[in-house]
Order: C-alpha cells, then structure tokens, then sequence
C-alpha cells in the first residue's frame, strides 16, 4: 500500500526541506523556478480531512515522478483503503484534477487539494509548505492542560439555541434526531467535516423483537455480572437506566427506520447462537441484547441526520470544534465557545437548556493514553478509533470542575498483527512523533481460542475468555506481543469453540476470515508453513526459543489428546491439536477500538461536580466522553452495551433538558 508511516513521512519532509534549502527561504517567499514546467525536488503539503492529510510529491523538470501520502488519521476502512487509488490516479493524470474515491469523498478531497498546493510549489507560485511535528511539545505536556484564554474580540458572532449537542457521532445524531422529531430548538456542531464513523451493532434490554423471539435479560443477573466485571466499581444505577430505557431507544430507531429506510430488517441475536457455551466453567454470561439493521446503504448516522435536516430545517454545522464551555456566576453551563476550523474565527453559543458533550473518548491523544491508561497503550498495536476522538468534551468538563472516572476501561479487541520482532506500544519517530506499529487491525480470527506463546516460544496463559484478558495477559511478556498459531482445521475448530459477539463472524463467514488471514500473509505479516520446524523458523524463533515452542506445542497436543488443560484449565471444547499441514501463525497485540474513561454522570446525563455534592446544571454526557458506566475494561460478554448505553443516554440528555423526563 502506498501510504506512509509517520516515521518515513517527517523524515521525508525533513529531507525534502534540506533538498530544498528551505531554511534560507523563510515563509512568505517562492522558489525560483528552473527552466522547465517545475523546480526538481520534493515538496509536501498538507489539507484537512477526516483528519490533516499529507502529500509529498516529488517532480522531475517536467514530471511528477513520484507521490506519496500520509492519511494514517482518516478512517482505517474508508479513508486508509483509498491510498493506494488515489496515489496512481495522481500520478496517471500528472495533476490533481482526479476522481475523488467512492465512499471516501472527504479524504479524496483533502488529497487533491494538497496535491495542488505540491504542484503549485513547485512551479514557484505560492511559498513552499513547511510541515513539522508538534510532538514534542505534546510529549511533555500534562495531558489536561489549561481551558484557552479567549479575547472576546476575536469571537465573531453568536448564536441562540436552546439545547447544543457537541459531537456528530453516534450519541450526538441520535439526540439531534430525538430532538428533531420532537420539535426542540438545538442546535449540532462537529469538529470534523462529516458525520462520525456508525457503530452498526448496538444492545438494547427486553425490546419487543428480542421477547418476540424468546429471549429475555433479567435485571438481577446482569447487574451482578457486571459489578463482577468491574470489581464492584460501576455506577449500577447507570445500567439501570439502560435497562429500563434501551427498548424506548430502540423503538426510537425503528421508527427513524420506517420512515426513511422501510426496507431495512433488523437482525437480533438470540438462542443457541447469543449462548456462551455451558462447558465452560468461567461463567461467563451473554444477556441477549445486540440488535443491527444490516449491511448496504443503511447506515443509521445518514438517516439520523437526514431526518435533522428535514424536521430541524437545518443540519449539522461541521468544522466547528468546541473550545471551552462557559458557566454564569452560579456555575450553571450557559454554553460554548466554538472555533470555526475554516477560517479560525470563534463562536460564542448561547443553550438555554443545556449542553450535551458527545464527544467520544480520547485514544487519539497521545499524552491522555500515556498518562491515563499506560497499560493499555503498552499492550497496544493498533489504533482503529475515530481519528478525531481525542478527548475534547474531557478535558472541557475537568476545566470547569467537572468529576472524572479515576481508572481507565479500554476497549480492547486482541486483533492487532505486527510483524516479528515489532513490539506493542507507541513507536517514536526521530522527531518525537507517537504512533502504533501495526498496519492493519480488526484481524477477527485473532479472537479465536487457538494456542498462543510468547517470544520465548513459551504458553502464559488461559486463551479462551473475553478480547481484552488476552491482551492484558500480554502485557507481561517480551514486547507485550503474542503469536496465534493453528493448523488446517481451524474452520472446524472455530465452529467448535463457539464465540460469540463480532468474534463469531469467524465462524459465521469462512470466506471473509479465509480473505484476511491470506491478506496478512500475502502483507509478510502472516506465515503458512508445511510443518510445525518451518513455521517456527518463519515466526522468527530461534535457538533455545525455537526447542521451547515446539515443546510447547507438543505438550499442547498431548494434552489435547488428554482431553484436559492441565496448564491453565482452559475448558476443553476450547482446544485444539495442532497436526494437520497448513500451519498457520501471526504476532498480535491489541487493537484499540475507543477508550470509556470519562466524565461521571448521575442516571439522567447530568455532569457530577468534582467533589460529588451535586450536578453541574445544564451540562450532559453520552457515550465514550461519559465515565461510571465501564471501569477496568468494557464487558464484551455483553456485545453492544457500549453503543446501545451511548444512545440511551443521549435520548435520556434531551428529555431532561426540555423536561420530557
């Protein structure tokens, strides 16, 4: 794929710029240009997407002779997938009047626009681009910092509403649409020039299809597992507010789904395929609650926001990020400063009702992983959250006295590939730049309970159990990293083991899992061998480490054979003999998906003071920018609470404001 690293793109900037002899030229002036269409040499530029995209390209006298962007922080499917296309469209057209990639419009636009900027530099008609690192300003700093001291001569107008929703992602259009249906006056800002990413899947408690179907959740169970979950440090009273409420949410939806998509069905998970398998003596539980309209042009987000449009009269105002919030002498929230990304103008909006923060978590901020959840950013490989969650709404609420979960609870999938020898955890580039190594995440058929070791060719643990335990298992072995290895049975073997929640796609949908085990190895990130000796040899095992690990998988054979686990006690349906040609093997760690180590609300959405006395009036949370609900990790034996809490939260934000509740 032609996308480069952070690494390789602020060192190829750095290059570029000494080619160039930029440090004599100074911002403001132009290169002279030589007596071809352009000056020789390398030129970057960059433009906004998603994220800020970067293009370096690279010209001959009268050609561009090569091109090379750096999208790491548009979205990995959409955004990321696109790279390779638009690189071989720039360099076909030898221009940037291309195309723009469908389904990946934002970034397409971004990449042209700083493709232009390249070009005209190097034909010396604007000033040459210098792109450098904030990173180490960012390495020392406290990751909370200090609300921005804003003059009010540089706020250039205001704006009257009732209720503002901060964030357009999955909280924030569902309350914008809620409002919009029931006739509120709000309005809806979005840092980013488009909606957020959808989280199809989504749980709600007891809806009519769910009991329709013979499925029921009791109140009492599922509240125990989940004090059980998090050492008794949830805020039960928060889930139930999602039990009782998640149905209403639900219907909600179905209605938003009648009128503008009648076609789409919605899929529920229940019986033998929402069971965690009774052979296994952890207990896990797995209440049946997961809900999904299906695939293709369904995309709820789109039809949250076109019913914003036709029943509010207007739409999401993108490319308006929050500063800071304000409060009266009485500390009530009266509402936001904003800044306008375009033009870097400042908004005061005034919300007479309120404000709900639906900002999402922070795993793109870098200082906030380090300092708040440094074992999960040490496990970590790679990072598939929304690029601009990066803890805006957080750090918004602390600033004016807002409570904060004290532990963190990422969410963790263990289906981050790396290659051999790469570790977990942030990587530096020589400029200080922070990044996670891996290049490609989500790799399902990671969750599966086959045999894993770590460097030392050494099995440390139990494998079969909920995404994040094996990836915190890691956290004490060399590079905090593991290898997943199996044979030419897995798909029988997946069949067997019986996971459930998105690790059941494995199971579910062999070609897909079959594409992408031979993506990772046609990537040289995963490795098929005829024996067990060349798999070893292709993982990098050598020496003493190559002895252990083909002991380890003898042992692991016999005592499959055996038909007990007498090393970790993993449940017996979950094993698997490792015999039969091909062998497969992959080096793993975790993939970030959100962080849910947020601001403390009470059971209505409203924000807790600091000191626990009372609310902070006016002010709201929703989704992963709210604390009490998840602590330690997430319960994924519960697929879907975290979108479904997120959306009933924020239903529940809007009724209190206008006091529907």
């Amino acid at each position: 794929m032609n996308t480069l690293s952070r690494r390789d793109f602020l060192k190829g900037s750095v290059a570029g710029a000494a080619a160039l002899g930029l440090a004599g030229l100074g911002l403001g002036k132009t290169v002279a240009r030589a007596e071809g269409l352009y000056t020789p040499g390398t030129y970057t530029a960059t433009a906004q997407g998603i994220s800020t995209v970067a293009v370096t390209m690279t010209f001959s006298e009268d050609a561009i002779t090569d091109v090379v962007l750096n999208v790491e922080g548009e979205t990995a499917t959409i955004g990321q997938a696109a790279a390779a296309e638009l690189r071989e469209a720039l360099m076909a057209a030898q221009n940037a009047e291309i195309d723009a990639v469908s389904g990946a419009t934002v970034t397409s636009k971004a990449v042209m626009q700083a493709a232009a900027k390249c070009i005209a530099q190097a034909k010396g008609e604007i000033p040459v681009e210098v792109v450098a690192a904030a990173a180490e300003e960012e390495k020392t700093a406290d990751w909370l910092g200090e609300a921005p001291a804003i003059d009010e001569a540089d706020i250039a107008e205001t704006w009257e509403t009732d209720f503002l929703i901060v964030g357009a992602g999955n909280g924030g259009l569902t309350a914008a649409a809620y409002a919009a249906v029931h006739g509120h006056d709000f309005r809806i800002i979005e840092k980013g020039p488009t909606h957020g990413a959808v989280r199809g899947w989504y749980g709600a408690i007891n809806t009519d299809q769910i009991v329709a179907a013979g499925g029921y959740t009791d109140r009492g169970a599922l509240l125990r597992e989940l004090k059980k979950y998090s050492s008794g440090k949830c805020d039960l009273s928060l889930f139930n507010t999602w039990y009782d409420e998640s149905a209403a949410m639900h219907q909600f939806i179905c209605d938003i789904y009648a009128e503008y998509a009648p076609d789409a069905k919605c899929e529920v998970t229940v019986g033998d395929e929402a069971k965690w398998p009774d052979e296994d003596p952890m207990g896990l539980m797995f209440p049946v609650c997961e809900h999904f309209w299906g695939m293709g042009g369904k995309n709820r987000l789109d039809l949250f926001e076109q019913a914003v449009n036709e029943k509010a009269g207007h739409g999401v105002d993108f490319n308006t990020a929050l500063a800071k919030l304000e409060q009266d002498e009485t500390g009530k929230v009266t509402g936001v400063i904003a800044k306008n990304t375009d033009t870097g103008t400042y908004i005061r909006i005034n919300a007479k009702k309120g404000v709900l923060l639906a900002t999402g978590g922070y795993p793109h901020n870098t200082a906030m992983m380090e300092q708040l959840d440094p074992m999960g950013t040490a496990v970590t490989t790679y990072n598939n959250a929304y690029p601009l969650d990066t803890g805006d709404g957080i750090k918004a609420a602390k600033w004016i006295g807002a409570a904060m979960q004290a532990e963190p609870a990422p969410m963790l999938f263990d289906r981050g590939i790396v290659a051999p020898g790469v570790d977990a955890g942030y990587q530096v580039t020589s400029l200080g730049e922070k990044y996670f190594p891996a290049t490609f995440g989500q790799f399902n058929t990671g969750t599966q309970p086959f045999l894993k070791v770590n460097r030392k060719g050494e099995r440390f643990t139990n494998e079969s159990g909920t995404y994040d335990q094996m990836s915190y298992a890691a956290y004490g072995q060399p590079g905090r990293v593991y290898a997943q290895i199996f044979d030419g049975n897995w798909k029988d073997d997946v069949q067997r083991f019986h996971t459930i929640g998105c690790s059941a796609m494995t199971r579910n949908m062999p070609p897909m899992a079959e594409g992408k085990i031979q993506d990772a190895i046609d990537r040289g990130e995963g490795f098929v061998a005829d024996t067990i000796e060349e798999l070893a040899d292709k993982l990098g095992f050598e020496g003493e480490a190559k002895e252990t690990f083909l002991k380890t998988v003898q042992d692991y054979n016999d005592m499959y054979d055996a038909g007990e686990d007498t090393q970790f006690g993993k449940p017996f349906y979950r094993m698997s003999s490792l015999r039969t040609a091909p062998f497969y093997g992959f080096w793993m760690g975790a993939c970030l998906l959100t962080t849910e180590q947020g601001i403390l609300c009470n059971a209505k959405a409203q924000v807790k003071k600091e000191d626990n006395t009372g609310v902070i009036e006016n002010l709201y949370v929703c989704g992963d920018n709210a604390g009490g609900f998840f602590v330690n990790n997430y319960p994924c034996v519960i697929p879907g609470i975290a979108m479904g809490r997120n959306m009933t939260f924020a239903i529940k934000a809007v009724k209190v404001a206008f006091g529907e509740d």
